[in-house]
């Protein structure tokens, strides 16, 4: 029995946009609840079908809805920001009915972002300048307004290829928001961050985790060979839990250190996954369950031991 409830993400299984080509949305759910995830996020709006749908979905597969990535052009204009939030409004009506959950927002950045992956390392030149800082920190807080208005609260995910994306950035938004850290360690290694360190910096912030691995070797080819087609690229960087480059038990060690008691949710992202390749996909993330419900027991044995 794992300290740590843990929920797996549509993401994970190759859904993006409103459809899945590998299973229906129920047969989805079946396979992270056979798996033994305790929950699972929530896909685009509407993924399940409307707000009683997606309620009655989770509750007959036995799972709980844990949260919602929200993406959200923080600096755009005020007319897509606002077309933003009206989406962002349908998720946090879903969040609710299925009992409530996390809003997580993610800043969109722009195509010369997505160019530039992992630019802000050795690169400011692309960095908000301080008014849009300030906008971007006002424009939170109001994400954060219409969350609550819903009874929903909300966590900011740093991502890659975004404003938010190094560790000097998500200090800066720490600095200037209230709002809670979505710690996804994949995301801070590939934008050079140590996640070890971040969590240990952080842990005051965080309220949930996305379990992310990440091959830094297809990071350091795409932008060897100046890429523009992240979508394509990005396909490739997750790697099961335990394959890649990240410190996943460092990681646990921290967490369980701080008293972390939210969710770890696997995250793989991964191309659209044709039906033919939908049962292998599932069996990778059940095996991702058991690794993760390994370590995660390991990690609990040696603070045990350690007291």
């Amino acid at each position: 029995m794992n300290v740590l409830p843990l929920a797996n993400a549509p993401v994970s299984y190759g859904v993006f946009g409103s459809t899945v080509e590998g299973a229906s949305p129920a047969d989805l759910l079946g396979s992270i609840s056979a798996a033994g995830y305790a929950g699972s996020e929530l896909g685009p709006p509407r993924f399940f079908g409307s707000v009683e749908e997606t309620a009655t979905a989770f509750s007959d597969h036995g799972l709980q809805a844990v949260a919602s990535y929200v993406p959200i052009h923080f600096t755009a204009g005020a007319t897509t920001f606002d077309q933003d939030l009206g989406r962002m409004t349908t998720t946090c009506r879903e969040l609710a009915a299925t009992g409530g959950g996390i809003a997580i927002l993610a800043d969109e950045g722009s195509d010369a972002l997505l160019a530039r992956p992992a630019r802000a390392w050795d690169d400011r030149s692309l960095a908000l300048t301080d008014t849009q800082w300030r906008l971007l920190a006002d424009r939170v807080r109001r994400a954060v307004d219409l969350a609550d208005g819903h009874g929903i609260t909300c966590s900011f995910h740093p991502h890659i290829s975004t404003y938010v994306e190094s560790p000097w950035e998500v200090e800066r938004l720490l600095e200037l928001t209230e709002v809670a850290l979505t710690l996804d360690i994949g995301h801070l290694a590939l934008a050079g961050g140590d996640p070890v360190a971040c969590a240990s910096s952080w842990g005051s912030r965080i309220d949930h985790v996305h379990v992310k691995d990440v091959s830094l070797a297809v990071l350091r080819e795409a932008q060897r060979l100046r890429r523009t087609d992240f979508d394509a690229w990005w396909a490739h960087v997750c790697t099961p839990v335990g394959a890649g480059d990240v410190d996943i038990d460092g990681v646990l060690d921290v967490l369980l250190a701080q008293g972390y008691d939210g969710w770890l949710v696997v995250e793989q992202d991964r191309a659209p996954t044709p039906r033919a390749d939908y049962p292998h996909v599932a069996a990778e993330q059940a095996a991702n369950r058991g690794w993760l419900g390994e370590h995660l027991d390991a990690a609990v044995a040696r603070a045990g031991a350690g007291r």
